[in-house]
């Protein structure tokens, strides 16, 4: 049976289309919040995601880089935002398909249909990943950090910056990128955020922040986390 998380803060709307989908033989899942869609993301492994781009606490476009950062589950954005602009935004942060509001649920069910095969056919309903680092580990799926065989409490931020040098793990990532992806566009210069967070994540996760052995400096040039 093909699951299906439905992420949208319009109560109304979000039921009605769970009783639509499982009429037609869908497993449904809902959520009204971003910080909702991304713990039942990890918990029900949808086959995939319908998600509206306006919501409460995140806005969608950060949820879609929350989801690529560890999953490649089909996204198909269900949106008020009609602009050529808003529709190529969220193509370029990861979503497979696009459809605007008000819809067709004929429409909508075909573009479903399209997307689950994409993702039968590419394997993205995969196992959530576990990166170890070495003396610590990340676990992608479920936002969480262990050292030591004990959790490790970071904030929002440090865990951002922390989950984008795991998904590149052993590789070089530039500053640009870190204060791009971490805090968004227009942010490329504020080096200065860097040094504060990475000095942070030091302090909660090597042994001796002062040599760091797992987040390693590259001056001048970026970050890498090193096993």
């Amino acid at each position: 049976m093909t699951r299906v998380l439905v992420v949208d803060d319009d109560v109304a709307l979000a039921r009605a289309l769970a009783i639509n989908l499982r009429a037609r033989g869908y497993d449904v899942a809902t959520a009204a919040t971003g910080r909702q869609a991304l713990e039942a993301l990890a918990r029900t492994r949808p086959h995939v995601v319908v998600l509206d781009l306006g919501l409460p606490d995140l806005d969608g476009i950060e949820v879609l880089h929350g989801i690529r950062g560890w999953n490649a589950v089909p996204v198909v954005v269900l949106s008020a935002r009609t602009t050529s602009d808003e529709k190529v935004e969220a193509l370029d942060a990861g979503a497979d398909d696009y459809v605007t509001k008000p819809f067709e649920m004929n429409e909508l069910l075909a573009r479903l249909r399209a997307a689950a095969r994409r993702g039968a056919a590419t394997g993205a309903d995969r196992a959530p990943q576990v990166v170890d680092a070495g003396g610590f580990s990340v676990d992608l799926a479920s936002a969480v950090v262990v050292r030591d065989g004990h959790q490790v409490r970071l904030t929002p931020t440090e865990y951002h910056l922390l989950e984008v040098l795991a998904r590149n793990i052993g590789r070089l990532v530039a500053q640009q990128q870190l204060l791009t992806e971490v805090w968004g566009p227009g942010y490329e210069r504020e080096t200065h955020y860097l040094r504060v967070y990475i000095g942070q994540l030091r302090r909660k996760l090597e042994v001796d922040p002062a040599s760091p052995r797992h987040i390693i400096t590259e001056p001048g040039l970026g970050y890498r986390l090193d096993p």
